[in-house]
């Protein structure tokens, strides 16, 4: 029994030192997004929200891998003053979040160690409804959301900073299919490598 034991953790740690070895990171950030609900009839203005979560680093060789996240993102936006005119039922002025759990798998590109340039797609999971927005209740916005990512990250030791533009692909509006809404916005975020 004791030498069994013995094998699998000498296993385990042959497997984590290889892993390093290969390029495997874990790590968390968090940052600030300026986020918009683009579309008629919303304001055409930037809204600060916040983003938090985890990412990996998988390492190919020393100049490409992939990043993949998972991240909890807010999105803050405003109806415009023309909001009720185009959509019945609707209410002018309100001010909404949208929060969301993002998962974006990233192209890593390395052409100098200190520097990555990151893209790719994100998918996002809607958690939660503003009932607000039309007067009937009914949900306003679609329950997932695709977008594309790119940007670049400075990578310092353990610490890596780096700001992204996200794009909406998808129309988010479930209230009507006659205007199409899209999430749009910067982040700009810090993380910490744990191994």
């Amino acid at each position: 029994m004791k030498r069994n034991a013995c094998l699998l953790f000498l296993g385990l740690i042959l497997a984590i030192s290889t892993t390093q070895a290969q390029g495997v990171h874990l790590g968390i950030k968090g940052g600030a997004n300026l986020f918009k609900v683009n579309g008629e009839s919303f304001s055409d203005e930037f809204k600060f929200g916040y983003n938090v979560g985890a990412f990996s680093q998988i390492n190919f060789t020393s100049s490409w891998g992939i990043q993949p996240e998972l991240l909890f993102n807010q999105t803050n936006y405003r109806t415009g003053n023309s909001f009720s005119s185009i959509y019945p039922n609707g209410v002018d002025g309100v001010k909404g979040k949208l929060n969301y759990v993002t998962i974006p798998v990233l192209l890593s590109f390395r052409p100098v160690p200190i520097l990555s340039i990151l893209a790719g797609p994100q998918f996002g999971i809607l958690l939660n409804q503003d009932e607000h927005l039309v007067n009937n209740a009914k949900d306003a916005f679609k329950k997932g959301d695709f977008s594309l990512v790119g940007g670049a990250q400075l990578n310092l030791a353990s610490v890596m900073v780096g700001a992204r533009y996200v794009i909406g692909l998808n129309n988010i509006n479930d209230v009507t299919d006659d205007h199409s809404w899209k999430n749009q916005g910067w982040q700009l975020y810090a993380g910490f490598r744990i191994f």
